[in-house]
């Protein structure tokens, strides 16, 4: 899952300004995603929840078909390729997802 601490996009925004050379798409996510996996462990640790079991893939296909497949199962790898060939450096690469969100 991509994701972007609020500091580190503030910064990549105003180096997006400042940097007139720079010009097309560039991808506001920190460098390393999270797992699926990760996300929802850590989810399921901020919702005092126990992760008990996984659905399996097959399951959802076929209570949701596509819907399963683009909402549930399906996912990019988004990388900030541009930002970091120009030499913007991220303060927050592995910073989980959550402790950007609380």
């Amino acid at each position: 899952m991509s994701w972007i601490e609020r500091d580190d996009l503030i910064r990549l925004i105003a180096y997006v300004m400042a940097t007139p050379d720079l010009s097309g798409p560039v991808n506001a996510t920190a460098p390393i995603p999270v797992t699926n996996a990760k996300f929802t462990e850590e989810l399921g640790r901020r919702l005092h929840r126990p992760v008990v079991f996984r659905i399996p893939g097959g399951l959802l296909r076929r209570i949701g078909g596509g819907f399963a497949d683009e909402l549930l199962l399906g996912g990019q790898r988004v990388l900030p390729n541009e930002a970091l060939s120009r030499g913007f450096v991220f303060r927050h690469e592995t910073r989980s997802a959550f402790e950007t969100i609380l």
